[in-house]
């Protein structure tokens, strides 16, 4: 069998990041945007300040930090609340600093007053992250580091270092011309002797770079890392070239392994960790590491095992020296962080202390609890009696520097505590440790970004982008006697809140010599909350609910994600949710509907004047405009609203509506029909009527397309031939001379108008041109009130996409490339193409429709679309462009400075029409597909632009800050018609013809866009272990997982050990709890606690016999744990059967129907039960190495009727009708087989090999049934049962068809049943989604052999074809070492990364890659459509 494996969902959060000036426009001090405030006192500006570069696993995203604007609304209601706040007679007044009111704590500013005059006087500012690529990568990333190479001085641009877990290091840089990433080289050590004794389980491929960028360091096995000098002046490149010129563009020297046990000191072992110190002539690096290795079992052996040495390094003379070495370190030392140069040394975080090692080998020791003096005999400084009975623990906190002397400890659960480091002259004496200043993210990394930015990144939830300032403030009165480092009470931080997340801090760095604070002044810390990166973090377990939207029932996937207090349910849909607000069935639109505010006009004493327009207000749409092509040959209609708010019908028409949209300043409807430009006034009545002839008023083709673009109409018909049209004057239309675009007879495939007032089309004149007499031309494009330019954009039938400007119809654009799809597409400074002959036939790669519209949340971005006919969709960002070095073309006298960069592409598998028939039918039967731009507002302060695409694969298009642009289903099979609707007074309307008719729908709130599915996040401020949904009574039966507090316990009940101390507290455990919850109210409606030292290992609903319900069998709720007794006591178990009743509600209670938990039994276990599930109405379930099948007795008791003896510990259990697949730890998989007379579990096959399974599924599909299996290293294996093989000795084992690394593990799958367009077949295919460790959604999808085929020829020809980011190999990335085999099992699984590339692809590399496996483009991507769906 063969299957494609899937990414569904990306990984999720960061785990690696780091802020550098990566892309040209952050070098800008300033882009200003041709905007003013409306006052014009103010200039509105957008400053890109920096790039921040995160990796999670196989993915990489960058994003650009800009500052900008706030939003307007926001800003207009802090004016207001200010002004209400402010008591009359004491307004600030010239002199005077106001107060901070922005959550900072009331700050006063007042010594800085330049800086807060500027903020007074200047418009409120907002920093934003905004996504700028997301790529994902064929390895596992390990490190991100920015670096500087020679280059670097030219452009003054910073390069990204980015390591692989394969010991691979790539050098990539950004590229204006591709606008992306771009290779420069990449450095394997794959193959070096160190990583042939590889154990990837206690390896971590560290990456560190010199401050000063002039080596990274790559950390390997056995105490060795790989160097890689680069090049910083010419001089060094000179020294090191000695005649090779072929060196001179390299970046860098050779790189080399550097054994520290050899080249450096025989004691270094078993490295922990390493870093580079700033402030040295030499790369100098710290080496934490640990000689002999011990525990807390060996603690009366071997204490304070840890040793730092700190080397200087001389790579052309290979000479390490140590300066400074450092021993009797405790043992848990895990992490060393570099000072700045004064004070110089190290900062070492252990468990239980901070540690300052300086230069000298001086330590300075601060212990958080009172362990540190049980665990290690180091001397400390004397403790206050506060210092003294601190209580922390500093397992996975980080750390960052605020300045030299001061730094943020990150702990593990996110609180934020500032330390400071206090020296005499130039020697540490002390550290002082603050109290925890507020609540962050659960921390993975710390990125120190410049101007005080602060990115700290998280694996298991949001990600935050934080500002630091260091402020001077007035002290309050007795300020002096309080110590350093005391904090003032402040408030927590929500990683969902948008206003600032801390609050000030009060610690001085800058004590007096008694060690108090300055009576009168005191420096501050603010932090303010810049942006979120959303994320829902690793998925323990899943299940598919139903969610009720609106009145449709969807499936929902359940999933229970985070940690600690950032743990919850993430709820994903494959299409974007949407309810259905009311039917419209009076308003038709089969064939188009259009919604737009039309300006009435005022009679004042019987004389008629035009409402003025305000251009800073969006007004609600007042009319809606619908045509059907039932009945022949088609009805119009005008629809208004109500006072009672019901649609009236105001005008009917007889034809078909092509377009319609407000004219001459949105005082008048311009109507477009199939052969006739109507000029209708607000009330229907028609003003000019212009019947589409030629010259001898003989009726030109049908009217199939147009654009409205005020005071513009383009029309384009049948024959290709266009038309257009502009307002006058006396508010009528006339026709356009177009002779400036050539002749008459001149074919359009499709036009499109842009509205350019972001500035975005900057032209050029062509000095050639006017250097040849001809004279410059005074006004080009026609600039309306604001500042906006209007263009014409048309695309020919052999693909010349031409950009013409407006009025004077002058070519300044034209490309083929775009029609063919080519990722970047500029111009070709050619002059207007010629007509195509009149006999040409379509072809599938024709360009059926174009447009040019905003995308964005925040910030609405110009993007091109262009849609062919065969069903390939490309969206196109457009950016400047800079001037051409080469002779400019004589044949233009302006050119557009602009480039087309492709930021997505889709394909669809949709049924083409035969243009060719022309019957009444037919053009009933024709589906619309247009490219329709909207403007949404669902919430307040939320707004998206965006494009909807009609036809019968209906989707969104649409672009959010921090997640780029989603192409998302709507969820409807077919939509005729389309358009965004506020005439009931709703920014967040849509009007919608889909199979259910006309239908008002509106987005479900609380929708989250930025991943790659809609989400849905539910906080619960805890995390849960596993999550059924339990079909009886449509609710979600969860289990919690808390910490409680351990102690263990003798025979008799007496405690073994108590704390001897107030800072020595009890060890924790796990506990769960079992939650009924309520799905549409994510309330918990019921709830059993199980012991303080019990936890749940598996939970499933289950299907068991019983004699209460008349079909003989019920849904039950089944629980296996564990309880913990200490590492003294053998652990134990117990198997729970709940089941879930109705009961009468709380009158209180605003619920109709009420349900609680019953526990109908509990069997204890004398080891833990890992497993279970239903099989034909028994119980299966493990205890510890045997496995049960159990009846359950008249409700009440399990009664065992089979048992087997299996492995050692048993991850799952699956079963389909009497057979169960196994999966354990170490004995790999085992098919067993399930009798009842006489009761018997057979074994049909086990895997031979050992290997540690996490997970095992049944797998079918075409008539095939295999077993599908994860093991701890992320490896995917297919295996199939075969008694006629001979390899498999008559069926007692079962064979490994393939080997794919997915280099992910994954604890929780579902099977789904996989709909497929050729019919349900006998037997249905399954398909698993899995819930991956790292927040990837990942599925698996039977595919046919012959489609599998020609895909394995196509994986083969990207492998080798194809440019991939970091130069990497996607073969080897998926290849499974095995050494039972002769050659690599690799041919079953195919990767979908890899063929997803194939549709971002240009169709000229498309079809010469499929004609060289023997098979065409159209072929290929139907294959790939088919198996695109998430499920």
């Amino acid at each position: 069998m063969q299957a494609i494996h899937q990414e569904i969902l990306p990984a999720s959060g960061v785990q690696f990041a780091t802020c550098l000036k990566l892309i040209p426009t952050t070098l800008l001090s300033r882009d200003s945007l041709p905007t003013s405030d409306p006052s014009g006192l103010l200039a509105v500006s957008r400053r890109s300040l920096f790039n921040v570069v995160v990796a999670r696993s196989n993915v990489l995203r960058i994003f650009e930090v800009v500052e900008e604007l706030a939003p307007m609304d926001a800003q207009r209601e802090e004016e207001r609340e200010r002004k209400a706040a402010v008591r009359k007679g004491t307004e600030s007044v010239e002199g005077e600093i106001e107060m901070d009111t922005n959550g900072e704590g009331f700050i006063n500013l007042g010594q800085i007053k330049s800086t807060t005059q500027k903020e007074a006087l200047g418009p409120p500012m907002v920093t934003r992250l905004y996504l700028v690529r997301e790529h994902r990568l064929h390895g596992i990333v390990t490190g991100v580091e920015t670096v500087r190479i020679m280059s670097s001085i030219e452009d003054s641009l910073d390069r990204l270092l980015v390591s692989f877990k394969d010991a691979k290091v790539a050098l990539l840089e950004w590229s204006e011309a591709i606008h992306d990433l771009l290779t420069v080289s990449i450095h394997t050590y794959e193959r070096a002797p160190q990583m042939i004794t590889l154990d990837s389980a206690l390896f971590r491929a560290e990456l560190r770079v010199d401050p000063l960028s002039r080596c990274a360091a790559l950390m390997l096995p056995q105490a060795s890392a790989a160097i890689l000098p680069f090049y910083q002046t010419q001089a060094e490149l000179e020294i090191m070239e000695q005649g090779q010129s072929q060196l001179r563009d390299v970046p860098y020297s050779p790189s080399f392994i550097l054994d520290f046990g050899a080249e450096i000191d025989s004691r270094i072992q078993h490295v922990i960790e390493f870093a580079f110190l700033p402030g040295f002539n030499n790369p100098t690096m710290a080496i934490l590491f640990q000689s002999p290795q011990t525990n807390t079992g060996r603690l009366k052996e071997h204490k304070d095992t840890v040793k730092l040495f700190i080397i200087t390094a001389d790579f052309i003379t290979h000479n390490y020296p140590i300066i400074a070495e450092v021993e009797g370190l405790p043992y848990d030392c895990f992490s060393v962080i570099p000072c700045s140069a004064f004070p110089g040394g190290v900062i070492v975080i252990s468990t239980n202390a901070i540690i300052h090692v300086g230069q000298s080998s001086r330590k300075v020791i601060l212990p958080v609890n009172g362990w540190f003096a049980r665990v290690s005999d180091a001397q400390t400084t004397a403790l206050t009696p506060e210092e003294a009975a601190r209580d922390l623990r500093l397992e996975g906190s980080l750390v960052s520097f605020v300045n030299d002397t001061n730094f943020l400890v990150i702990l593990a659960d996110g609180a934020v505590i500032p330390v400071e480091i206090v020296a005499e002259g130039k020697t540490v004496s002390t550290l002082r440790m603050g109290a925890p200043q507020a609540q962050t993210t659960l921390p993975s990394v710390v990125a120190k970004g410049p101007d005080g930015y602060v990115l700290i990144g998280s694996t298991s939830g949001p990600s935050v982008l934080v500002r630091v300032d260091r402020l001077e403030e007035e002290a309050p009165e007795g300020m002096d006697d309080q110590p350093v480092g005391v904090v003032n009470p402040a408030a927590t931080m929500d990683v969902d809140d948008d206003d600032d997340i801390y609050g000030p801090s009060t610690f001085d760095p800058e004590p007096t010599s008694r060690g108090f604070v300055a009576a009168k002044k005191r420096l501050i810390t603010r932090f303010t909350h810049c942006d979120t990166i959303l994320a829902h973090g690793p998925i323990s377990s899943m299940t598919f609910s139903l969610a009720r939207n609106g009145e449709r029932l969807v499936p929902e996937l359940v999933t229970a994600s985070g940690s600690h207090h950032l743990g919850g349910f993430t709820l994903f849909q494959r299409d974007l949710p949407t309810r259905v607000k009311r039917k419209v069935h009076v308003v038709g639109g089969g064939r188009g509907m259009w919604a737009f505010p039309i300006r009435q006009s005022i009679k004042v004493n019987g004389v008629s004047y035009d409402r003025p327009w305000n251009p800073f207000r969006s007004e609600n749409d007042s009319l809606i405009i619908s045509t059907d092509a039932n009945p022949s040959p088609g009805l119009s209609r005008i629809a208004t609203r109500s006072q009672k708010g019901d649609i009236t019908i105001t005008t009917r028409m007889p034809g078909t509506t092509i377009g319609a949209g407000p004219i001459f300043q949105g005082t008048a409807i311009l109507h477009v029909m199939s052969g006739t430009i109507r000029v209708l006034e607000p009330d229907g009545t028609e003003r000019q009527s212009i019947k589409d002839t030629d010259s001898s008023n003989n009726p030109r083709a049908k009217i199939r397309a147009c654009s409205i673009c005020d005071p513009y109409v383009l029309i384009v018909r049948e024959d290709d031939t266009i038309g257009l049209f502009i307002e006058t004057e006396r508010g009528k239309m006339r026709r356009k001379d177009m002779s400036p675009m050539g002749e008459k007879t001149s074919r359009y495939l499709a036009g499109c108008f842009f509205n350019d007032s972001d500035g975005v089309f900057q032209t050029r004149q062509n000095s050639k041109v006017v250097s040849n007499g001809s004279s410059k031309t005074s006004t080009l494009t026609n600039v309306t009130s604001g500042g906006t330019t209007q263009w014409l954009i048309l695309c020919r039938p052999q693909g010349v996409v031409e950009i013409w400007t407006l009025p004077k119809l002058t070519l300044v654009f034209s490309t083929t490339a775009l029609s063919t799809l080519q990722n970047v597409c500029n111009d070709s400074y050619e002059g207007p193409a010629p007509s195509a002959s009149q006999d040409r036939k379509p072809s599938d790669t024709d360009v059926e429709s174009i447009l040019v519209a905003p995308l964005g949340e925040s910030y609405h971005k110009p993007h091109f679309f262009v849609w062919l006919r065969s069903g390939q969709l490309a969206v196109y960002e457009i950016l400047p462009a800079s001037v051409p070095d080469d002779p400019m073309t004589p044949t233009r006298p302006v050119l557009l400075l602009v480039k087309f960069v492709k930021v997505a592409s889709r394909a669809f598998d949709i049924q083409l029409s035969d243009d060719t028939e022309k019957s009444i039918l037919a053009e009933q039967k024709r589906i619309s597909r247009q490219l329709i731009p909207f403007f949404t507002s669902p919430r307040h302060g939320e707004s998206y632009s965006g494009v909807f695409l009609t036809g019968d694969r209906p989707s969104w298009i649409l672009s959010t800050n921090k997640g780029g642009i989603r192409i998302i289903p709507s969820g409807y099979s077919v939509v005729h018609a389309f358009t965004a609707c506020s005439i009931w007074e709703s920014k967040g309307d849509f009007l919608l013809y889909s199979e259910e008719g006309p239908s008002l729908v509106e987005w479900m709130p609380d929708v989250l866009l930025e991943q790659h599915l809609p989400s849905r996040s539910v906080p619960r401020s805890r995390p849960y272990s596993n999550v059924v949904f339990e079909p009886s009574t449509a609710l979600i039966v969860a289990a919690s997982t808390l910490q409680a507090k351990f102690a263990s316990f003798d025979e008799d009940g007496n405690r073994l050990w108590d704390p001897d101390a107030n800072n020595v507290s009890f060890p924790t455990t796990e506990c769960s709890t079992l939650e009924l919850i309520q799905p549409e109210a994510w309330s918990t409606m019921d709830g059993y606690e199980f012991s303080p030292n019990e936890f749940v290992n598996a939970l499933e609903i289950v299907t068991l016999e019983t004699s209460s319900t008349e079909s003989g069998t019920k849904d039950f709720i089944a629980v296996g744990t564990t309880i913990n007794r200490g590492e003294d006591l053998a652990v134990k178990g117990a198997t729970y059967i709940f089941e879930v009743v109705e009961v009468v509600p709380d009158p209180n209670s605003r619920s109709k129907r009420w349900y609680k938990l019953r526990l109908d039994c509990r069997d204890d276990a004398k080891g833990p039960v890992t497993a279970v599930c239903g099989l034909n109405g028994y119980l299966v379930s493990s205890m510890g190495q045997k496995i049960f099948v159990r009846a359950f007795d008249q409700d009440e008791r399990l009664v065992g009727v089979a048992f087997l003896d299996v492995g050692v510990y048993v991850a799952s259990l699956r079963t389909v009708k009497n057979l169960l697949v196994i999966s354990d730890i170490v004995k790999s998989v085992w098919f067993v087989a399930f009798q009842e007379d006489p009761y018997k579990l057979s074994i049909l096959g086990k895997d031979p090999h050992s290997r540690a399974l996490t997970c095992a599924d049944f797998f079918f599909g075409n008539g095939l049934l295999s077993i599908l299996t994860c093991d701890e290293e992320g490896v995917i294996r297919i295996f199939d049962y075969n008694p006629l093989d001979p390899e498999s000795k008559m069926g007692q084992h079962l064979l490994c068809r393939s080997e794919f690394h997915a280099r992910v593990e994954y604890r929780s799958s579902l099977t789904v049943a996989r709909r497929t367009r050729t019919g349900e077949p006998d037997i249905p295919q399954a398909k698993i989604i899995c819930g991956a460790s790292n927040g990837a959604l990942l599925s698996l999808t039977p595919i046919d052999e012959v489609s599998g085929k020609r895909l394995q020829l196509l994986q083969g020809q990207l492998t080798r074809n194809v440019q991939h980011i970091a130069a990497l190999n996607p073969k080897a990335q998926r290849i499974v070492r095995n050494d039972h085999v002769w050659k690599p099992l690799s041919k079953g699984i195919l990767d979908g990364n890899l063929l997803r590339v194939f549709e971002d692809l240009p169709l000229s590399r498309q079809d010469d890659i499929t004609r060289q496996i023997g098979t065409d483009r159209a072929t290929m991507l139907r294959d790939w459509v088919s198996l695109e769906v998430s499920w």
